[in-house]
């Protein structure tokens, strides 16, 4: 028996790929990209509008043993979706993986967003993706690379609350466009895959919180204490996850979107009595 196809060299996972991280200066991307980099990453893009921010993540990435560029990019800016592309390939000659871990939210209903705070979402949540996965995909296709692809989306894509109709209306937009070019360039062994994430703890999050809800600084010690498995997504939860949808762990899949969220699509109470009648209902109670 051959026991050799059952092992996996985590360390050696990514080993000789070239990869872009987007929104990778702090949170879910920062943490993704350091992982990929512990995981054998030869060479890694970061980028973000804070250069501070970038620079010392840069730094953390070079200290795993790991080269890596950061690029000050706004992805509301299409030139700058371009340069990140351009310059990755400049530098690294060839592009594997695209992790899209950018991502805008604003608050506002179908009555109250703004004409400027709608196109800002789409640009940054939508158009940002497709013409990063645009750019990123000829690279592959000139270099007969069987890369990889993964966006951060979010559940919010399924419906989302009455306050985010612009931020929904995006992801569930980048979602269809996942599934379209998944089936465009299978033909080209490229994967496509995006992440529908949930509640998830990062700086953004905290920032959002305070900004739009008024949120103290006990907060997050609150809501863990209230949600299912005690405690919130956390960054290197979701960079585990895009490692995986990026590695041959994931074999040939492609053009799926996978929920990841202690909620169940349909369903959203984290209601302790409602935990109480499922195990009184157990032991017969």
């Amino acid at each position: 028996m051959d026991n050799q196809k059952y092992l996996t060299e985590t360390n050696k996972q990514f080993q000789n790929r070239v990869i872009i991280v987007t929104g990778s200066t702090q949170g879910s991307g920062a943490e993704t990209a350091k992982l990929l980099a512990s995981r054998g990453a030869k060479g890694i893009t970061i980028c973000g509008r804070n250069e501070e921010k970038g620079n010392n993540v840069k730094k953390e990435i070079e200290k795993i043993g790991t080269e890596c560029i950061y690029i000050k990019a706004d992805l509301e800016n299409l030139e700058d979706c371009r340069k990140i592309v351009s310059e990755t390939d400049k530098k690294f000659g060839t592009i594997n993986s695209l992790i899209n871990s950018a991502a805008y939210t604003e608050r506002g209903t179908i009555l109250s967003t703004t004409p400027e705070n709608y196109e800002k979402m789409f640009n940054i949540n939508t158009r940002a993706p497709f013409f990063l996965m645009q750019d990123v995909i000829k690279i592959m296709i000139r270099d007969k690379i069987k890369g990889t692809i993964a966006h951060v989306l979010s559940v919010a894509a399924y419906s989302g609350m009455p306050f985010l109709t612009a931020y929904s209306s995006s992801k569930a937009a980048l979602g269809i466009m996942i599934k379209n070019v998944a089936n465009s360039v299978s033909g080209h062994q490229i994967r496509v895959n995006g992440l529908n994430l949930g509640w998830t703890d990062t700086p953004a999050e905290d920032m959002i919180q305070k900004k739009f809800h008024n949120a103290d600084d006990n907060w997050l010690k609150k809501t863990e204490e209230e949600v299912p498995f005690k405690r919130l997504n956390k960054p290197i939860d979701v960079a585990r996850a895009l490692a995986f949808m990026c590695s041959n762990e994931s074999g040939l899949m492609t053009g799926s979107l996978i929920d990841f969220d202690q909620t169940v699509v349909g369903w959203h109470s984290y209601s302790a009595y409602e935990t109480k009648i499922l195990d009184d209902s157990i032991l017969g109670e």
